[in-house]
């Protein structure tokens, strides 16, 4: 086995920077930043912790082969000298992922039985499944326990060859089971906290809190547990990763944690399903004491009373998956009117789709970052 990883956080656009920073807390020097995540030397210690400490990334891949291929006997020839004994065990289940670009070779579909075919020779009982996966990357049946998933990029006749460290996107943090609607990425979340420069000591309060993650995740921030800390990750299961490794990195975790978040979080919507929902949530990610879960529309919402300053982040509705065509300014307007009634010490962070929503708040916002949600281009704006 290497002993050392050549691996990539995979990012959503804009939020590379952000990831580039969390490696560097964690003590890891990333390499190269690009729009498509952080490339970083990671020991397999350091690539457990970034799996189970990086809040913004979807998932972690290492590379483990790379060979210049422009017809498929060679491709097939040279995919059988892969070592997939590195990230691979006797009778492991494989998903393929084939992208193609400006190659002779361009048909996906072909590279990927051509590998599948390699891989199964050379590795005894394995099984290779060509099932196309969704939009983010994920088996589309919604496997519970997904298999290895292998990239394959073809680009220029040049095939590399990466391997999945992370298994289920690492958005998935294990305790997001009841949703509201348009329910936001963990990993979002934590980005528009992050955007938000919140100081985890002044309060945080999202008036639109759905399923609550945007609380929750500020939750988890202010105690300092680690996000993928109940999960598993691919790399558990391949050769030459200790059984001890996770366990000893979770009881670490575990150690640094804050019993409390000991800072007013509050999470308001005004649907009770909603509301239950976010409970929920709460309850499995272990921070419902730490949450204060209100139902109450956001005309309702009174910063003054909760503190002289503070942060409103939030994701309010932008007229795509919820309440389509409906007239949405005056909510933005009433959003505007209890961020002035708050007081100069309030600051807020939101996610956008439409600037012009934005702008009836009447507050001298920016974009922060520009990315996107489920495909759609938005922004995180603040002041």
């Amino acid at each position: 086995m290497p002993e050392t990883f050549d691996a990539f956080a995979v990012t959503p656009p804009g939020i590379a920077p952000l990831v580039a920073d969390e490696l560097s807390a964690l003590g890891i020097v990333p390499a190269e930043v690009s729009d498509a995540g952080v490339s970083f030397a990671a020991s397999r210690r350091d690539l457990a912790r970034a799996n189970m400490w990086l809040r913004l990334a979807s998932r972690i891949i290492v590379r483990i082969n790379t060979f210049e291929a422009t017809d498929f006997a060679t491709l097939e020839k040279r995919a059988k000298l892969v070592p997939w004994s590195d990230v691979l065990r006797a009778g492991a289940h494989v998903q393929l992922r084939v992208t193609c670009r400006k190659s002779r070779l361009y048909h996906s579909d072909a590279v990927a039985e051509r590998v599948g075919r390699a891989i199964e020779a050379k590795v005894a009982g394995s099984r290779v499944d060509l099932r196309a996966l969704d939009e983010e990357g994920d088996v589309a049946d919604g496997t519970a326990v997904p298999p290895q998933l292998i990239l394959v990029r073809l680009d220029r006749d040049k095939c590399t060859i990466s391997a999945d460290s992370s298994g289920a996107l690492l958005n998935r943090r294990g305790w997001r089971q009841a949703i509201a609607k348009a329910p936001l990425r963990e990993t979002l979340a934590a980005t528009l906290i992050t955007a938000s420069n919140w100081d985890r000591k002044s309060p945080l309060v999202d008036p639109f809190a759905g399923s609550g993650t945007i609380a929750i995740e500020a939750a988890l921030r202010a105690r300092n547990l680690a996000p993928g800390i109940a999960r598993r990750f691919a790399m558990e299961a391949w050769p030459g990763t200790h059984s001890g490794l996770l366990s000893l990195l979770r009881k670490e975790a575990h150690s640094v944690a804050i019993g409390k978040a000991g800072v007013p979080i509050v999470a308001g919507d005004r649907d009770a399903g909603a509301c239950a929902a976010a409970l929920a949530n709460a309850e499995r990610a272990g921070v419902e004491k730490d949450i204060e879960i209100v139902q109450r529309s956001v005309s309702a919402t009174d910063l003054s009373a909760i503190g002289v300053r503070g942060f409103v982040v939030t994701n309010p509705p932008y007229g795509v998956r919820v309440s389509p065509g409906n007239d949405l300014r005056s909510l933005y307007q009433r959003v505007g009117d209890v961020m002035r009634a708050g007081g100069s010490g309030w600051h807020i962070t939101l996610l956008a789709a439409d600037r012009a929503l934005v702008g009836q708040m009447q507050l001298k916002t920016h974009v922060l970052i520009k990315t996107t949600n489920g495909g759609l281009p938005v922004t995180i704006e603040g002041n």
